[in-house]
């Protein structure tokens, strides 16, 4: 790496951690424990008799993933290098468990987690960090055979797709697309030949195709997603109910806490469709400035992920690649869900959306994105300075 290219990564950082990373990942948590204060009142006070019990409990819940991330924070990367295995094992083991009965608690029809007393474990929203550690040590420890050899990158592929089918057991479909995409998002980013990819990707989109159209409730979804309006009392209700969210919003929004979908017309205004409540509440300038701070954290970290590869941490790298593709892909599937352009997934807005697990991982994956880059910065600063000593001494 050349003399400016390390100037510029030391100028770039002046605080101990990213000041974009960890500023825009703030704004992001206190908007979205204002905005679930306003979505959450009336179905809160019908649910519980008090119409602060859901925002109090998703404070709590930012206190602890906050308090996570702090200590995730403190883990060195050569850390989650080793742990890459043993936490694929971990995500086997959290898949599995959720469908044993007497384990894993069935909400609405699907038996996505397991009970812990008054919190309850979402496995999935732990397994997508877990194969991204893993396909990030693996294409490391495995850089020139992935480079020269089909069955090395088939490996990681024959690993990972029991995880998937085990997801789609629970059913969750949209956590195997946020993973999915994620996986071939590293793979790419990883260099490797198209001669390789290529047939990967395409078999996996057909596959992921075909398990869509596969089972009826997912078919069903897919009919009325393409016209919502004619089952609005039906499969299209939610849909629906969320679109005139956005008409009732305009420019400028109803103001905070003036929703009407919120009244009980909206399921999941706090949780899935809480972008929609923000667009009425806001308007759509509240909306695009969501989107906006999504964009910009998205972007740093992919910015933090080339640098690191500028650097040659590898393992860095594609850690932080896979970290922008999680929370992009969620992401844009959550807006598109909610403005009407993708079928309903089921899937939380990152660091916004009420859940514990979901917060708790959201942040895990900030502190190691921030961690990253303290390393490779600290790595540069340490090596620049090596070099001004050296050219002092020779002066």
């Amino acid at each position: 790496m050349s003399m400016a290219q390390k100037a510029l990564i030391v100028a770039d950082g002046k605080c101990p951690v990213d000041s974009i990373v960890a500023g825009v990942s703030l704004l992001l948590l206190l908007s979205g424990l204002i905005m679930v204060a306003s979505a959450s009142t009336e179905v809160s006070a019908k649910l519980y008799g008090s119409p602060f019990h859901l925002v109090t409990r998703h404070a709590a819940y930012i206190f602890i993933s906050t308090a996570t991330g702090a200590f995730v924070l403190l883990v060195p990367m050569n850390y989650w290098q080793k742990l890459g295995i043993p936490l694929l094992a971990l995500s086997f083991l959290l898949l599995i468990a959720v469908l044993v009965p007497g384990i894993g608690k069935e909400v609405n029809g699907a038996a996505r987690w397991i009970s812990l007393g008054s919190f309850t474990l979402q496995g999935s929203e732990f397994v997508k960090l877990f194969v991204v550690l893993y396909l990030a040590g693996y294409l490391v420890r495995q850089k020139e055979e992935v480079q020269s050899s089909f069955a090395a990158l088939l490996k990681p592929l024959a690993i990972v797709t029991p995880l998937v089918l085990l997801l789609l057991g629970q059913p969750d479909f949209g956590a195997t697309v946020v993973i999915m995409s994620a996986f071939m998002g590293v793979i790419f980013l990883a260099g490797i030949p198209m001669r390789y990819l290529l047939p990967v990707v395409s078999v996996s989109a057909v596959a992921i195709s075909f398990i869509a159209i596969l089972q009826p409730y997912r078919l069903a979804r897919l009919t009325v997603f393409t016209d919502p309006w004619e089952h609005q009392f039906g499969g299209g209700y939610q849909l629906t109910q969320a679109l005139i969210a956005f008409g009732r919003g305009e420019w400028f929004g109803l103001g905070l806490g003036n929703s009407i979908q919120k009244l009980f017309f909206l399921p999941e205004a706090h949780t899935d469709f809480l972008f929609s409540i923000i667009a009425e509440e806001l308007g759509v300038v509240g909306a695009a400035t969501i989107i906006v701070l999504f964009a910009c954290l998205i972007i740093r970290a992919l910015w933090i992920g080339y640098r690191a590869q500028i650097q040659g941490e590898d393992f860095h790298a594609l850690t932080a690649y896979g970290i922008a593709l999680l929370l992009g892909v969620q992401t844009l599937v959550n807006l598109g869900v909610n403005l009407g352009m993708l079928p309903t997934k089921g899937l939380t807005l990152p660091l916004m959306s009420y859940g514990g697990n979901s917060l708790i991982v959201s942040c895990m994956l900030i502190a190691i994105l921030l961690r990253i880059e303290y390393e490779c910065r600290s790595g540069v600063e340490n090596s620049t300075a090596s070099a001004t000593n050296r050219s002092r001494k020779r002066g």
